[in-house]
Formats: structure tokens, C-alpha cells, sequence
């Protein structure tokens, strides 16, 4: 028997991809894309209106209420009493937007005394408050 060595090399697994079908797919999406792209853009025809947008910036009031060693309550540097503290602070939480209010406390003050303002803006029904701190300063040290 004779062998002919074109026929082996035949019976070989072919371990390249065929890349012809991946090519004749990509081209028929190009194709697709390119006619489809001006039906896209075609559209009705309407003239919008035009608006701002720009969000308003209203600022709410800041109130600062500040609270000495003694306990006496200061609103914006007046010294005030805790009823004219209430009357304020409630007419306060009636503004549109409501103001901010700052709690400034004195390193030596009681804690009852910074509770009780903290309760009546609490009480009053406004919903912003902060605490005022000075930053350490770490060369002081």
C-alpha cells in the first residue's frame, strides 16, 4: 500500500478560528447602523420654550445664641431671658425658611444650662441646630 502524505496533513484538527463569518456579521451591523442613524435624528419638529434653571438660593437666617459661664443666654450678643428666649424662638420657627440657629457654649459653662436651650429650641419646633467650636490649635500645645 502507498501512502500519500497530502492526505494526512488533511485528517489534522484545524485550531484557527474562521474569522470570514465574524467579518460578513460586523458588516452587516455597520450596515444596519448606517441607515438607521438619520431615522434617529429625524424628529418632530417643536419649538421649545425656554426656562431658567438656575435653583433659587434662599438663604435662611442664622441666629446665634450664645451661652456664658453664669448661664445667661445671649440672642445675636443680647442678653435675654428664658421667656423672651421662648416667645423668640417660637416666633423664629414660624419663618419661611426657618432659620439656623448657632449654640455657642463657654467652655465652663454647666451642661444644664446649654440642655435648657437646647430644649427650648427643641420645644420651639425648628429643625436646624448646630454647635459653634473654635478649632484646637495644635501649635498652642
Amino acid at each position: 500500500m502507498v501512502f500519500n502524505n497530502d492526505q494526512e496533513n488533511n485528517d489534522e484538527v484545524m485550531s484557527e478560528i474562521n474569522m470570514t463569518p465574524l467579518v460578513d456579521v460586523m458588516l452587516v451591523l455597520l450596515i444596519i447602523f448606517i441607515i438607521a442613524m438619520p431615522l434617529l435624528n429625524d424628529a418632530i419638529k417643536i419649538d421649545l420654550p425656554k426656562a431658567d434653571n438656575q435653583p433659587s438660593r434662599i438663604t435662611p437666617k442664622t441666629i446665634t445664641l450664645s451661652v456664658n459661664e453664669n448661664g445667661h443666654v445671649f440672642w445675636n450678643k443680647q442678653a435675654i431671658t428664658q421667656a423672651v428666649l421662648q416667645q423668640q424662638l417660637q416666633a423664629a420657627a414660624q419663618q419661611q425658611p426657618q432659620p439656623e440657629i448657632h449654640l455657642r457654649g463657654d467652655r465652663h459653662v454647666e451642661y444644664e444650662y446649654v440642655v435648657k436651650v437646647m430644649t427650648a429650641v427643641r420645644h420651639a419646633g425648628i429643625q436646624k441646630l448646630g454647635f459653634v467650636t473654635e478649632p484646637v490649635d495644635s501649635n498652642k500645645k
